[in-house]
């Protein structure tokens, strides 16, 4: 089995969880870390048994013996280090969502072509149990044609930070972009996108907004100023729509879950071992209970090849080691980002925009640079 050596730019939560994924796959290694707080680079750093550690991205990314690079940082520092991780040649896996603007997202993409390498974004529902059940219904034409798919993602209250947990960039758009539909939304986005087949988006409605209340000196210490809840509506070509609900806070109940809807049948996701089934049998509705996990465990023991389908870095290291046909994250994390901006746009422009809208008015988040302990680093 071909050995992989992988870094990491960024060593924080979300880094320790892609470390303990690749820590499950056989001959990939993680060689060197790079980040600009000392203290986190080394309690990483020491946890995964990493011998070369940086604060500076630069002089790591000089290293030969580095294959690819895991890019863990805030939204807006995506396209920055991940185009100066693909101009140094290394295959580059980037953190959702794929940058802080889809104008962002579209020079990485642009970046991959250019210099011949691969880029990966970290899409973690597109490897679940009932995404591959759900895909196999599709593509086997058992909803007939499809017309309409919802993307729900609910959180009472639940926003980064202010809430509670996680750090305060998470909830700046300075750092972070945007909120929910960033956060969470593009797990749940991207998922339906895939298993429709990422149709081609022609309009997209929606507004996004903030008016739960939270602690007054976390909002002032944080600078809270993205969205809690956004909603939208696509329009596809030949006529298929999507509706999308991403809340972080709402005075309400749980929504409904994600769900697909055909002229045939229709899909609900219930829980990450099941899928609901609707269809008719002799003129009588009837819901079918699906166990993808059970499944999925069954499957994956007859066919070993199915284990680079599992999670995020296992198909990376499939991908990297030719072993397997390539989800095309880049691409499906892009059209994610299409549809988000539209939503901000329209929100702005207080009425639906156009696709190719999109692109004109997008403009860039990118941080190009930072002060640092040691001093302005430049991206």
């Amino acid at each position: 089995m071909r050995e992989l050596n992988i870094a990491f730019i960024g060593t924080g939560i979300i880094a320790h969880q892609h470390a303990r994924l690749y820590s499950e796959i056989e001959g990939v290694k993680i060689v060197a870390a790079c980040d600009i707080d000392e203290k986190k680079l080394h309690t990483f750093c020491d946890k995964w048994d990493i011998p070369h550690r940086y604060a500076d991205y630069r002089e790591m990314l000089k290293r030969d013996d580095v294959l690819a690079v895991d890019v863990n940082l805030h939204n807006n520092l995506h396209a920055p280090i991940s185009i100066a991780v693909m101009a140094a040649g290394k295959h580059c896996y980037c953190e959702k969502p794929m940058a802080g603007s889809y104008a962002d997202a579209g020079k990485m993409k642009e970046a991959a072509e250019r210099y011949g390498v691969k880029l990966h974004i970290q899409l973690a529902r597109l490897y679940d149990a009932a995404t591959a059940c759900a895909k196999t219904l599709v593509e086997a034409g058992r909803l007939g044609e499809i017309y309409h798919a919802r993307s729900y993602g609910y959180r009472r209250r639940g926003r980064p930070f202010v809430d509670g947990y996680a750090e305060k960039e998470f909830v700046n758009s300075h750092w972070a972009g945007h909120g929910a539909l960033y956060d969470m939304g593009v797990y749940n986005i991207s998922l339906l996108l895939y298993l429709l087949g990422l149709p081609k988006v022609e309009r997209v409605s929606g507004n996004v907004y903030h008016k739960i209340a939270m602690d007054e000196g976390r909002r002032i210490a944080s600078g809270f100023d993205v969205e809690e809840l956004g909603v939208g509506l696509v329009k596809f070509a030949g006529g298929m729509t999507l509706d999308i609900l991403e809340s972080w806070a709402i005075h309400g109940a749980p929504f409904p879950a994600h769900s697909i809807h055909g002229s045939g049948g229709g899909l609900q996701f219930a829980d990450d071992k099941s899928l609901k089934f609707f269809s008719e049998i002799e003129g009588y509705p009837a819901v079918s209970t699906l166990d993808v996990s059970a499944e999925a465990y069954r499957r994956r023991k007859i066919d070993p090849g199915l284990w680079m389908y599992g999670n995020s870095q296992a198909h990376w290291a499939g991908v990297l080691r030719g072993e397997c046909e390539p989800i095309d994250t880049a691409e499906i994390a892009l059209q994610t980002m299409l549809v988000s901006e539209g939503i901000f746009l329209s929100g702005q422009l207080g009425r639906e925009v156009a696709t190719d809208e999109i692109p004109e008015l997008s403009e860039s988040n990118a941080l190009k640079k930072q002060e640092t302990p040691f001093g302005i680093l430049e991206y």
